[in-house]
């Protein structure tokens, strides 16, 4: 058999797009380094060649996939055709391909194993996706959308407090008490924005459709 060699930045892709599908299909615990290697076809020296561990191609999976969500975010930040309002519900309606893939992958990382990993990436979620956001907000502000001041920082404490809050596997919370805290962060978003009544009940609507899946 034919030994295929390939670049170390296409090989190092493969392992990460292979190491997503078998999370997603399998869950993280029940994929091992050996069903990885076994998928591609390589030898067990060369995943150790890039990645030192299940839990290090993991960290590097969560990582592609912010990548993901951040350039998606960009990309509609950046749409000249958007109002501030429609930038946001795009932003968190889910809709990108780094958002369902990621929302698949988190789940791996409310085990005890990986509350390190969950939290360094909420944190780097907020960091990489905050000054994205304010840019947005910003553009809000002079469409006379939103009123508020210490932009950057106040979209910080939002996404940190809707964040945590939504943390399924912490609060167990039911489908009806997702939806009153739902509408509650619809509630205090507009009201730290400045906005009308009613402009985030989007929000509201979104992660009632989520509680019911």
């Amino acid at each position: 058999m034919t030994r295929i060699v390939k670049k170390p930045d296409e090989r190092r892709r493969e392992l990460i797009d292979t190491a997503l599908e078998l999370f997603q299909t399998q869950g993280y615990s029940a994929t091992t380094v050996e069903a990885i290697i076994r998928k591609i076809g390589i030898a067990k020296g060369t995943f150790y060649h890039y990645f030192q561990s299940k839990e290090d191609i993991m960290a590097a999976v969560v990582q592609s996939l912010l990548d993901r969500i951040v350039e998606e975010a960009r990309a509609v930040a950046a749409d000249p055709s958007l109002n501030a309002i429609e930038k946001i519900k795009l932003m968190f309606g889910g809709q990108g391909s780094g958002y369902s893939e990621a929302h698949d992958v988190t789940e791996s990382l409310h085990s005890p194993e990986n509350r390190e990993l969950h939290e360094k990436t909420n944190v780097e979620t907020i960091l990489q996706l905050s000054p994205i956001l304010s840019e947005v907000i910003e553009q809000g502000i002079r469409e006379g959308i939103f009123q508020v001041d210490n932009v950057l920082e106040t979209v910080q404490f939002l996404l940190v407090g809707s964040q945590f809050l939504f943390e399924h596997v912490l609060f167990n919370w039911s489908a009806e008490e997702i939806q009153n805290r739902a509408k509650a962060m619809a509630t205090i978003i507009e009201r730290s924005l400045g906005a009308e009544k009613g402009t985030f009940s989007f929000l509201a609507e979104m992660y009632q459709k989520e509680a019911q899946k």
